[in-house]
Formats: structure tokens, sequence, C-alpha cells
């Protein structure tokens, strides 16, 4: 009975010292995912999907890509926002609005590259405040990019009626073949 209690106290005082080497960066990174999860389900759900056990159920799912970030977590998180999207413009006929598709796509997006930061950041990693920042950035920049290019193909694939839309598909073609380029010239000149 002494071993067990013995290896109990031994056992707390592993997780008092654990929780003290605990810095703020890695913590703030993790509340970054929690955040940009949850604001993602926000925006992507139907406002009528949204009751209290609900939104409990989403918030649970919002903690776990930031408790496991290398886990298969972020990944369920990221379908969880895509069926909440489908749910409302299928299930609840909401029209999708280009700012709403822009709004998830961003968000999907920045908890995507939260979560491969905080899977590289121990918690008691001392980390520089400058790298996230810097890893920010990089995210913003990504996402300037690939919004203003999604509207510049939504634009297109109006422009000209019914024959727009043909215009957007060989433009989009044309993107996805320049950007495969790009990554295998990238690739190559590792």
């Amino acid at each position: 009975m002494n071993d067990l209690v013995e290896g109990l106290h031994e056992r707390g005082r592993a997780v008092r010292y654990a929780i003290n080497r605990i810095s703020p960066t890695p913590l703030l990174v993790r509340a970054g995912i929690f955040l940009t999860v949850l604001v993602g389900f926000l925006v992507a759900y139907p406002v009528q999907a949204f009751v209290p056990r609900s939104l409990l159920a989403l918030a649970v799912v919002a903690v776990l890509p930031a408790v496991g970030p290398r886990r298969v977590w972020p990944t369920f998180a990221a379908l969880v926002t895509v069926g909440g999207w489908l749910l409302a413009t299928v299930g609840f006929d909401r029209p999708p609005a280009l700012w709403r598709l822009v709004a998830v796509a961003t968000l999907l997006y920045l908890a995507h590259t939260l979560c491969a930061l905080a899977a590289l950041l121990p918690f008691d990693a001392v980390v520089d405040p400058d790298l996230v920042l810097r890893w920010l950035a990089r995210a913003g920049g990504v996402v300037l990019a690939s919004a203003v290019l999604g509207i510049v193909l939504a634009w297109l694939g109006g422009v000209g009626g019914d024959r727009g839309s043909q215009v957007a598909t060989v433009a989009g073609l044309l993107v996805a073949v320049g950007l495969s380029a790009l990554l295998g010239w990238l690739l190559r000149r590792r």
C-alpha cells in the first residue's frame, strides 16, 4: 500500500514539474488553434444548428487539434468544418456566399498551419516571438494570394454569361498546371 501512495506522489510531482516548465508561446499557439477552429465552425455552420449541445460538441472538437496537433485531430476538425459548410449549403439551402467561402478556407488553412507549428513546438520550448510572427506572416501571404486568386477566378466565372464558366475552368486549369510546374521546379532545385 505504501508503494502505491509513493507512486502516486511521484506522478503528482512529475505532473507539477511538467506544468511548471510550460512556456507561454506554445500555449498561445495552441490557443490560436482552438480559436481558429472554433471560429471556422461558427462561420461554416448554419445558425439553426447552434443549440447548446451542438456548441459543446463543436467546442470539444475545437480543443482536440489544440491538444493533439500531431494526431488525426486536425484532419477531423477540418472534416467537421467542411461538413458544416455542406450542411449549411445543401441541408439549409444557404447560398454559398463568396466571403463565407473565403473565410472558411482561410480559417482552415490557418488552423492547419498553426497545427504544423504546434507539432514542432514542445510545451517547454523557449521560442523567440519573431519565429511565430514570421510563421504567421508567411501564412498571411499565402492566404492573401489564395483569396485574391480565388476572387479573380470567381469573377472570371461570371464574365461572358454561359461561356464564363469555360473561361474560369480554363484559367483554373492553367493555374493548376503553373503551380504544379512551380512545385516540380522547387523540388528539383533542392
